[in-house]
């Protein structure tokens, strides 16, 4: 079993930054597949941005390319989503996710059914 915590959400103006972080539990982190996605009110679950298995596939939702980005500290177990130019369409709760631990993902998933394990979930809110 795999647990994932994530922390760094909270409420913003328009235009600021926050930087999201998620620690996973588990020995074989550096292949984890990892992904983060939100969810506004009354809206389905989005894809933000992941990783491939071998970290060298990136993928990002337009709506954020060249806003956000993603990264993640192998000795800490840790992958971050730093997120700058924040509008208030990004208003949403974020959770980071993990495809099955043990396979090997060379392309990164963007839809919800390919993550076996998900965070609690973190607020973000920006203000006009």
């Amino acid at each position: 079993q795999v647990q994932l915590v994530e922390s760094g959400g909270g409420l913003v103006q328009a235009g600021g930054s926050l930087r999201l972080a998620c620690v996973a539990s588990g020995r074989t982190f550096s292949t984890y597949a990892m992904a983060w996605f939100r969810q506004a009110p009354g809206k389905e679950r989005e894809f933000v941005t992941g990783f491939s298995s071998s970290g060298l596939r990136i993928d990002y939702v337009d709506s954020v390319k060249g806003r956000f980005t993603i990264s993640r500290d192998n000795a800490k177990n840790t992958v971050y989503l730093q997120m700058n130019g924040l509008k208030p369409e990004d208003t949403a709760v974020y959770y980071c996710t993990l495809r099955a631990p043990g396979g090997w993902y060379p392309t990164v998933g963007r839809t919800t059914d390919e993550y076996a394990y998900w965070g609690q979930g973190t607020q973000v809110t920006v203000s006009s």
